[in-house]
């Protein structure tokens, strides 16, 4: 008893290494390679799921015009009732 939970156990042979959070820099090269990073992948990518989501989003606007459409009554098949 008394240990730590993680030290619960005791692995042999195996070997871990770690780096101080201090020692580290939160965001490297963010502005110089991040930004630009993300461009470049968003540029890849955009052809493959653009298209598929502007044919489903289309479907769905003209899916829901055409369901308001069908809930409207004819007012012409009611001009004779009194």
């Amino acid at each position: 008893m008394g240990k730590h939970f993680g030290n619960l156990a005791r692995l042999r042979h195996v070997i871990t290494y770690s780096i101080s959070p201090f020692e580290q820099r939160a965001f490297p090269n963010f502005l110089s390679k991040g930004i630009p990073n993300v461009w470049r992948r968003f540029r890849a990518s955009v052809f493959k799921w653009a298209p598929p989501m502007t044919i489903m989003y289309l479907t769905y606007t003209w899916g829901n015009s055409v369901h308001e459409q069908g809930k409207k009554k004819n007012p012409t098949d009611y001009e004779n009732d009194e």
